[in-house]
């Protein structure tokens, strides 16, 4: 069955199976079963077991390093941003990763540039969390002038 000839809900559900069993995903997976429904989650039908931990937040934060006057944003330039401006709003950690992207500005224009991207994870009770990401947004911006940080958030079941 192809699917172009499934309903929407079936080839999601055959979609979010498929992940499951490949171990793909890592977030909340929204079940394609009505909520009514007796049937178990889709990783358990699957015959795997749920993985352990709880539900927090995570955020991720994408960070050009190309700068107005064409020059790039050094490493040891960032670690000191990651210093000065991460590091003392989540001290129990986070994740640099260093990518290469491409977005279109404004003007137009497409760019291709080195990234950053800083990932966070943090419990649903941190209530000063989003404040804290976009203090770190708006200090990047401000100091690298940049027109931009690209926020993502999920759910994600954590356990350490």
């Amino acid at each position: 069955m192809s699917f172009s000839s499934m309903s929407r809900r079936t080839a999601l559900a055959v979609a979010v199976a498929a992940a499951a069993a490949l171990g793909l995903g890592g977030g909340v997976v929204a079940s394609a079963v009505p909520s009514a429904s007796a049937a178990p989650p889709v990783v358990e039908a699957a015959g795997l077991q749920a993985s352990p931990g709880e539900l927090w937040k995570r955020t991720e934060l994408y960070f050009g390093t190309t700068k107005p006057d064409g020059g790039e944003l050094t490493d040891a330039e960032f670690t000191a941003f990651t210093d000065k401006v991460v590091t003392p709003r989540f001290p129990d950690g986070f994740t640099e990763l260093t990518g290469r992207g491409q977005w279109r500005g404004s003007g137009g224009v497409i760019s291709r540039e080195k990234s950053k991207v800083i990932v966070v994870v943090y419990p649903f009770s941190d209530r000063d969390a989003n404040r804290e990401i976009e203090e770190i947004r708006t200090a990047y911006k401000t100091a690298f002038k940049q027109e931009s940080v690209l926020r993502t958030d999920s759910v994600e079941k954590v356990s350490f």
